[in-house]
């Protein structure tokens, strides 16, 4: 059951969460299958021309996404990267938002100006420069810390960043200033078409410890793991203010962009019988689970025809700041949709 979003709900994907009153991993399965469906559209629409730019997909990750962010409460802040989709849809639960946006509508969720790598909505960012974002999150939680508001910040990276060295410095800083950052490495164990053995020397986890960093690891997809590994750690980095740096080995199911795949089949079809949706399709009946893929079918669908009724930006709007309050007209579309149903 999908509940009508209200506008201090966008920011606040914990309080959402907990409101939602059904079994955790219905929730969970939920939202994961959001993020599979969205993306798999997208792929869709990209190949019809109704995308610009390029697009990065998410799929086989989604566990991460659900496992980490339903921790985090109105005035924490993400740092996403060029695969942010799902971190997107977890927060903010508005999927006609993100989609309006790669169709580069001027109701996106920035306008239709920023595309997926330039986000910039409530405390949600993205940047696609890997590492390029590492300084500015560790400010962002310094200056939280210094409010004393209790929030903290979360930094998603992906193994290819562990390769760039503005990460070291940021994190040479954020223990020293020990402010309350949670770095989550997505170790999807390819970077663009490189395998991580052949980029990466050395021990993952041992490179948050160097700076004297809290730091562990999990090799996980499933959901209910994530989701219960997680809760200790944000916990633990907003009761002592401290940073802490997470690894999650994961595998990328997609391509990195569209038609880019050099990985050997053998080796995708052998990560596919792990991955995240088909063990909590499991979880769920036979008639629960497609009541959800049902519900979220015409989610995705109502966010796509929303989004092609929406105007494209003209020279009057580049004067209007581009992180503006969401339209609150689609409510009514969606609902005619099935949402809710």
């Amino acid at each position: 059951m999908s509940q009508p979003v209200e506008r201090g709900d966008i920011a606040n994907p914990r309080a959402r969460f907990e409101r939602d009153g059904r079994p955790l991993r219905t929730k969970l399965f939920e939202q994961m299958m959001l993020i599979r469906r969205f993306e798999e559209r997208l792929l869709e629409l990209f190949g019809e021309g109704e995308l610009f730019g390029t697009t990065h997909c998410y799929i086989g990750q989604e566990a991460d996404a659900v496992g980490v962010i339903n921790h985090l409460q109105d005035g924490d802040i993400i740092f996403s990267n060029h695969r942010c989709h799902g971190h997107f849809l977890v927060y903010g639960d508005r999927p006609e938002l993100l989609m309006a946006e790669l169709m580069g509508r001027v109701t996106g969720v920035v306008g239709g100006r920023g595309g997926s790598q330039h986000i910039c909505f409530e405390n949600f960012y993205t940047n696609g420069i890997q590492g390029g974002f590492m300084p500015t999150v560790t400010g962002m939680a310094l200056a939280e810390k210094m409010k004393g508001s209790g929030n903290i910040a979360v930094a998603f990276i992906g193994d290819g960043t562990l390769g760039q060295g503005v990460l070291y410095e940021a994190l040479n800083m954020a223990s020293l200033w020990s402010v309350p950052l949670l770095v989550v490495v997505e170790n999807n164990r390819w970077a663009q078409s490189t395998p991580v053995e052949r980029e990466l020397a050395g021990d993952m986890v041992a490179r948050g410890r160097a700076f004297g960093i809290d730091a562990g690891e999990i090799d996980s997809t499933d959901a209910e793991e994530l989701f219960g590994h997680f809760g200790d750690i944000i916990a633990k980095v907003r009761n002592e203010q401290r940073p802490h740096f997470e690894v999650i080995h994961t595998y990328r199911l997609c391509h990195h962009s569209k038609s880019d795949d050099m990985r050997p089949e053998e080796e995708i079809e052998r990560f596919r019988k792990d991955e995240p949706l088909i063990g909590a399709r499991a979880w769920l009946d036979e008639d629960e689970a497609r009541a959800i893929e049902a519900r979220i079918e015409a989610r995705v669908e109502a966010a796509v025809r929303w989004s092609r009724e929406q105007p494209f930006p003209t020279p009057r709007h580049l004067d209007e700041r581009v992180a503006r309050p969401a339209p609150m007209a689609f409510e009514a579309s969606a609902s005619d949709a099935g949402e809710g149903a």
